[in-house]
Parts: structure tokens; sequence; C-alpha cells
């Protein structure tokens, strides 16, 4: 499934070797003379992502020296897809189950490349044979998820509507015999979801809501919601420019909701799964919603709109509340909410709100084994009057101004029932910069950690 891992070796395959700067000189003390004084005249130190090639009798490349901080760090490996000549490699060290896996996963993250509107590119990523301990299911899985997370943000809003995110989780479906239905237009109205179809309303690209099902209806049900907000003007309360530019992947909540579904079914885990994505774009027309409007809900909550570009709150408290309607023993809603998340933890870590704190603590303990980190915030009882609306149950906004990630969070807690295990991942789902492995553009943040536990309780 994994293009640029390999099954078997083959005769030109070429050995590749970590070595840390405390071990290089272990190394070489094994080696040949003529090696050590090779690895000595090029400078190689054994630095984290320095390379050096050693040449064979007839010239060609015969051996690569790869420098890691260590061998077990998922990242050690991700960026020699890229940097390493076109060819095939096997990793000669000897390496646990841990090690294998994090090793052929960074290879597979490092091989992602987001091509759909470029020419195909001259140089191919360098292929990875199999390392021997490798859990390949649990490599294909996470690289896969990740790559549909990636290819879903990155795809401009031209291409990438709420008609073709449903169609994505359509796709989904078919691949893993799972159902699917989708709510579209005026349709949410009968069906009693308004504040969808309040927020998608204005454009000629109909809301809709997508939900998937798949599994056992006797095993545990497990809910996921995405925000599928697939571009964000602001609304009436129009953003800049400059806020608007990245506003593509506003729709990244509903992209790992997707992949977290498409880890749990090719895994095969013994849940009653459930998706669901509220799919609008957020823009403007005559047919706006507006400040101060005051918007109904499929709970029966009214809100009070106090800013127009708080719309992806509108959308999901439908969809929760829908989730919440079913008891299940898990809820995870994922969703890029508020910058004021970003202004708190910066673009690597989502922020993280549980109404359960053994779901919390296991969450973020996941998070740190899987590389996948999160860090939690306080759903802050006495921040939720700052909710309070005149004239509806609540309001979308507060006006202070203050804690805005977790005032969004404690406006999402409203649809959700106390007895309910829920968790909420305000999620920045993009790298701003690229590091190995993690290319610029759409990311996964979270994904892994929410599978890990989802695995752990109920696999």
């Amino acid at each position: 499934m994994l293009a640029t891992l390999l099954a078997v070796d083959g005769p030109d395959t070429v050995a590749l070797t970590p070595v840390t700067k405390a071990g290089l000189a272990d190394w070489l003390a094994a080696r040949s003379p003529a090696v050590a004084s090779w690895v000595k005249a090029v400078g190689f130190t054994g630095e984290a992502g320095s390379t050096v090639f050693l040449p064979g009798p007839d010239g060609a490349v015969a051996h690569v020296l790869a420098g890691v901080s260590a061998v077990d760090d998922l990242w050690a490996f991700a960026d020699l897809p890229s940097s390493l000549p076109a060819g095939s490699y096997r990793i000669d060290a000897a390496l646990d189950a841990r090690a294998a896996t994090r090793a052929a996963l960074g290879w597979a993250l490092g091989s992602y490349r987001f091509s759909r509107y470029k020419k195909p590119p001259e140089k191919g990523f360098a292929n990875l044979v199999w390392p021997a301990e490798a859990d390949r299911g649990e490599v294909e899985r996470a690289a896969t998820a990740t790559w549909l997370v990636r290819d879903l943000v990155n795809t401009p809003a031209c291409d990438m509507g709420p008609a073709e995110l449903a169609q994505a989780a359509q796709d989904l479906a078919a691949e893993f015999d799972a159902a699917v239905e989708v709510i579209v237009g005026p349709d949410l109205l009968d069906r009693d979801y308004p504040a969808v179809h309040a927020v998608g309303r204005a454009s000629p690209r109909e809301p809709r809501l997508v939900d998937l099902r798949w599994g056992n209806p006797d095993h545990p049900k497990v809910t996921i919601v995405g925000k599928g907000v697939c571009f964000d003007t602001g609304g009436l309360d129009l953003k800049p420019s400059s806020g608007m530019l990245m506003m593509k992947k506003d729709m990244g909540g509903a992209a790992h909701a997707l992949a977290l579904g498409r880890m749990i079914m090719m895994a095969g885990l013994p849940v009653r799964l459930r998706v669901l994505v509220p799919a609008v774009e957020n823009v403007v027309s005559g047919d706006s919603f507006k400040p101060l409007d005051v918007l109904k809900t499929r709970k029966g909550l009214t809100v009070e709109v106090g800013n127009t570009d708080a719309e992806g709150r509108l959308i999901l408290c439908d969809a929760l509340a829908e989730a919440d309607s079913e008891k299940p023993e898990l809820l995870i809603d994922f969703a890029t909410l508020t910058g004021a998340a970003r202004v708190a933890l910066g673009p690597d870590l989502p922020a993280l709100m549980s109404n359960d704190d053994k779901l919390a603590s296991d969450l973020t303990e996941a998070g740190s084994a899987v590389d996948d980190p999160m860090w939690r915030l306080p759903l802050w009882a006495p921040y939720r009057k700052g909710l309070d609306s005149k004239v509806a149950d609540i309001n979308n906004v507060t006006t202070n101004g203050f804690a805005g990630a977790i005032t969004a969070g404690l406006f999402l807690q409203e649809f959700v029932s106390k007895n309910t295990p829920w968790a909420h991942l305000d999620t920045y789902a993009w790298n701003g910069s690229a590091r190995p492995g993690r290319p610029e553009g759409g990311e996964a943040l979270g994904l892994r950690a929410a599978y890990a536990v989802i695995a752990k309780r109920f696999g």
C-alpha cells in the first residue's frame, strides 16, 4: 500500500546505518582504517540529519551513514526519502519493534508530496525495505490517514467545497463498506439541523451534514465529529484579507474526523463507529446570517450570534447534539476552532478540553507516547457566564475577548450531556514551515493519539 516501503530486499539495495554522535566512534572502531579515514575526511560527526556515502570497490554507493538523535525517534529517518538519491535502502541496525515501526512510519510520512496541481517531479522518493520488526498495519493506518488529512486540507476551496468534502466521506465509506447519508440544503431544516443550514445557506454550494456509520450495532459506540467549514470569509463580520488567506484549511477538523474513522475501520476495531461532518461555506450574500440573529439549534437551545466569524461552533453544536443523542461510550470532536488556541499553544499543540478527566489523561499520555502531543486547557466554569445572552439561551461569543479557546469549548459543552465522555480538540491542522516528515501545508495533529486511546479502550 505504501509505495516507498518495499516488501523484499534486492541486489541493488544499499545498507543504511543510523548512528548517533555518541555512538560514531564505536562504529568507526569496528571499520577498516580506510572507511574511518573517509568518514573523518568528509567531516561527518553523526549530527542528526546529516548523511555520508561510503563508496564500494567500483565507486558506487555501497553504504550510507545517517546521523540520528536516537534510533527510535519518529522523525530520525523522515528526511531521507527526499534527501537520498533514488533507489532502495535497508536499515542496517538491530531495531526492536517500536524503533522499527517508528522508522517505517517516519519514512512513510516523509514520502508525502501534494502534487495535484503541479507537473510530476523528476526525482522520486528513495525506497526503504520494510524493517523486519515493523508493525505494518500500524504504519499503514497512520500514514494513509495522515496523507488523507494532508490531501483534504491542502486542496483549495475551489475544489474542496461541501459537496467535495461529502464525496471524500462517500469514497471512504465505499472503501470500507460503511453506510453514509448526506443531508443537503433545505433538507437540513426538515431534518432539524437549523444551525448548520443558517451558517451555510448564503453560499451557492449548499450546506450539508455527512453521517457515516460502520461496525456492529452491538459494539460500543464511538462517535467522531469534525468541523467542515470549507472556506470561511468570516461572514458579515468579514475577516481581513490576511485572516482569510489560509481559510481553505478551516475544514481541517472534518479531515481529522474522516482520517480517524479510516484508522478505526482499517484496524477493524470492535466498535460501532459514527462520523458526523457538518460541511458548509461561510460566505457573504443577501442570505447571510447576521450579527445578533437568534438561531435555533438541534438541541432546542437558542443562540444569539455575537459574531458571524465564530461559525464553527454553530455547525458543531447541531452535530454534537445529534452525536450525544445516542449516548456514545466516547465522543471526540476535531475543529480548527480558535485563534486563541494558537496564541496560547502555537501551531504544534492542539488544545484539548474534556468533561472527563480520565479521557483527558489518556489522550495526553497517548500523545506523549506516540509523538503526537496535545495540551489540556480547563473548561473553567466561571467563564461560562460570559456567554450569557439577554435575548437567547446562549451567545456564541463573549464580549471581553478573554480565554477564547476555553469559552468556545464551554459553548460546545452545552450541547453534550455530562455523562457522555467527550473530548474537544482545537487543532491548527497546518505546518507553517517544512521539517523532516512534516512538509509545509496541511497536517494531522492529535490524530494518532486519539486512535491510540480508542484502540486501547475498545480494541
